[in-house]
């Protein structure tokens, strides 16, 4: 595998949540909660959060609304919600097995009576409720201040359509997804978008600009009013453990709040990418392969059950992603991680299933989810907002697991071959070299590798570490630049 494009690296890694929440009930006051938050959102952005960990819980939030039920096309009747035991997970070898979580194809199965399918009408916003004010905890306070900055994101084209989540990133009407939402997982180029925000207000929207390499995009609103910016944390300073909060519309369902913990950091994950085609327009050529297509979204089942062909994806990224088990399912891309101070520590963007392929054996969350780190997506969403495209580091060397050796005795990305003038070639590694660390980073794999050269920018200059026949070393590498 090469650190290019037409070729990125994979690699097998076993992901599974490292520690469950403790659903004991916060002893903190309302009036504690309140100014703890809005002493935190005065402080810097880079600031680690100083709030102690705040038990996660489960509050009621009662239907404020009747749904409308209307039939969606039929599906097999054997399809199950049911989620069978799995013995190992494996986190971007299988095809199917790490899957977008942005676009909602609205048709979900039931085991209420029948196996048929019906679709979810999200007529009206849902807000986050509080009945009883007295009995507040640290989940409900993040819930309703960061509610107002995220979106519900609507897409269409001629003959498909779909929903994910957006974060507000300005008050003149910038919004932060997941290029795979306003693609509809690279099956179209020129979407309509739609943007539903919290309190239910309805705005246009135009694609400013796709970065498919972070699976990142930029959106702006028409005209519009009253948005609420989301406030960043830092995610490089993040602990495994920490309160992690979804907001989202996962399966269209608007403010939808799950919580949970930070399960992992510096976890890797290679998926199908979700470029839009160069052609423009809506493809001829079905996807069956895609990753992203959880709820099998090539059938299109949208509200009007129209058809819906994509492209198959003819390449695949490897992402840097903090792992959650706080719940998040198909609808929930694009949406905000968020920490105890209701700060976005990440971008929802990827689901872990159960290493199946087909719609009968799928599930929603199994408490596997990835967030793009907010480090990185702000990254990204400036460069894109300020040029219409984002840059990433090229470090000029094909790389495989070492494991496809024999001779190694450390984990690591085995270089095989290093291209000429390249950042390798000029940081003086040879192939045979086994890199160990990278940007402060413990590389384990070539996906590691390509997700932590794909975290920063080209041109960046970071330090790499690698064993060369049993000795370690050190140098220091200034990357090239990728071309897309």
């Amino acid at each position: 595998m090469t650190d290019a494009p037409q070729d990125p690296h994979s690699g097998t890694e076993n992901g599974t949540p490292d520690a469950t929440s403790n659903s004991a009930e916060n002893s903190e006051t309302r009036e504690q909660t309140e100014a703890r938050l809005n002493s935190a959102s005065a402080a810097p952005q880079d600031a680690p959060p100083t709030a102690p960990y705040a038990p996660p819980a489960s509050p009621t939030q009662p239907l404020d609304r009747d749904y409308a039920w209307t039939p969606a096309a039929p599906v097999d009747t054997k399809r199950s919600n049911r989620v069978g035991i799995v013995a190992a997970l494996a986190v971007g070898a299988l095809v199917g097995g790490v899957s977008g979580a942005g676009v909602a194809a609205w048709a979900v199965s039931s085991n209420q009576g029948n196996n048929s399918s019906s679709a979810v009408s999200n007529s009206a916003p849902q807000n986050i409720t509080v009945n009883d004010t007295s009995s507040v905890n640290n989940i409900t306070a993040v819930a309703a201040k960061a509610a107002p900055s995220v979106v519900t994101i609507s897409v269409t084209s001629k003959t498909a359509a779909g929903t994910g989540s957006g974060v507000v990133l300005s008050k003149d009407g910038y919004v932060l997804t997941n290029t795979h939402v306003v693609t509809l997982d690279g099956a179209i180029s020129n979407p309509a978008v739609q943007v539903t925000t919290s309190d239910g207000h309805l705005f246009s929207a135009t694609v400013v600009g796709t970065d498919p390499i972070a699976d990142l995009a930029v959106i702006k609103l028409k005209d519009p009013t009253g948005l609420t910016p989301a406030e960043f944390g830092d995610s490089s300073k993040l602990n495994v453990g920490e309160t992690a909060i979804a907001i989202g519309a996962p399966l269209g369902l608007n403010n939808t709040v799950t919580d949970g913990i930070v399960s992992a950091l510096n976890r890797s994950i290679s998926i199908a990418s979700s470029a839009a085609p160069s052609t423009g327009g809506d493809p001829s050529t079905p996807n069956s392969g895609s990753p992203f297509d959880f709820w099998q979204f090539d059938n299109g089942q949208g509200q009007g059950g129209s058809q819906s062909p994509s492209t198959t994806a003819s390449a695949t990224i490897s992402l840097p992603v903090i792992q959650t088990d706080a719940a998040i399912n198909p609808g929930n891309s694009g949406g905000a991680l968020l920490n105890s101070d209701a700060k976005v520590i990440g971008i929802n963007v990827a689901i872990a299933s159960a290493g199946q392929t087909s719609a009968s054996s799928q599930s929603g969350s199994i408490g596997v989810g990835f967030a793009i780190p907010a480090n990185l997506a702000q990254r990204v969403a400036n460069e894109i907002i300020k040029n219409g495209k984002a840059t990433h580091g090229l470090l000029g060397a094909s790389v495989q697991d070492v494991s496809a050796t024999s001779t190694s005795t450390v984990v690591g990305a085995n270089i095989k071959e290093i291209t000429s003038g390249g950042a390798a070639d000029k940081a003086g590694l040879k192939p045979g070299d086994i890199v160990t660390s990278f940007n402060g980073v413990p590389i384990t794999s070539s996906t590691d590798l390509t997700a932590q050269v794909r975290f920063l920018a080209a041109g960046a200059s970071t330090s790499l570490s690698y064993v060369r026949g049993g000795n370690t070393g050190t140098v220091d590498v200034t990357l090239g630049t990728l071309k897309q």
